[in-house]
């Protein structure tokens, strides 16, 4: 019974050392491998979008030119800004939508060839913003858009009216000197309108 006993025993020594003599790097292979088979089976894909809507493109007209008429030598004339003879840009582009407003304005308007030229002024409520797009300066509604504002800083919550159209009505001044050339004067007025993104 001793010898038995003692050879179990040393089979279970030499079966140890045997185990204790692998490669340590072998047994951690194992293991990632037991660990990485484990992951791949909670693995799972899902595909989204990105979409975008191209809003309608905005145009601007000048509809209407801003018209002094006759007017005498050393005699001021003012047209306001809600006159028949006020001149009229229109806007349209997506309705609803916010827009900068800008417009350059001139210090004079001049003959055609040059030879003379006539101070035109722009007062801090010579125009107006009609959100409804009614495009007649005279019949502008109360509260539909901005009345009697500065030409020269439009307000910054400007829009684009619902129906997809705003006017803007402009107003000014010229002052003939005494000696004024008799002619035809005129003078160019620039609006730029951009959206804001609002």
């Amino acid at each position: 019974m001793a010898e038995n006993y003692f050879t179990t025993n040393s089979y279970s020594i030499v079966t140890s050392q045997r185990l204790h003599q692998w490669p340590k790097t072998t047994l951690l292979v194992l293991s990632l491998l037991i660990v990485a088979a484990g992951s791949g089976m909670t693995q799972d894909v899902a595909v989204g979008q990105a979409t975008a809507t191209v809003l309608a493109t905005l145009t601007v007209s000048s509809t209407a030119a801003l018209v002094f008429g006759n007017v005498y030598q050393g005699v001021s004339s003012t047209i306001a800004n809600n006159n028949a003879s006020a001149g009229v840009f229109a806007i349209t582009g997506a309705a609803s939508s916010g827009i900068m407003i800008f417009m350059a304005l001139p210090n004079y308007v001049a003959l055609a060839d040059g030879s003379d030229r006539m101070t035109i002024s722009f007062s801090s409520t010579d125009a107006s913003v009609d959100t409804l797009g009614a495009a007649n300066p005279t019949t502008m509604a109360a509260g539909s858009g901005f009345q009697n504002i500065n030409p020269h800083n439009f307000p910054a919550a400007a829009v684009i009216g619902a129906g997809g159209t705003t006017n803007i009505y402009l107003g000014g001044k010229v002052l003939p000197t005494i000696d004024q050339t008799a002619g035809a004067y005129t003078g160019d007025i620039i609006l730029t309108v951009a959206y804001t993104g609002n």
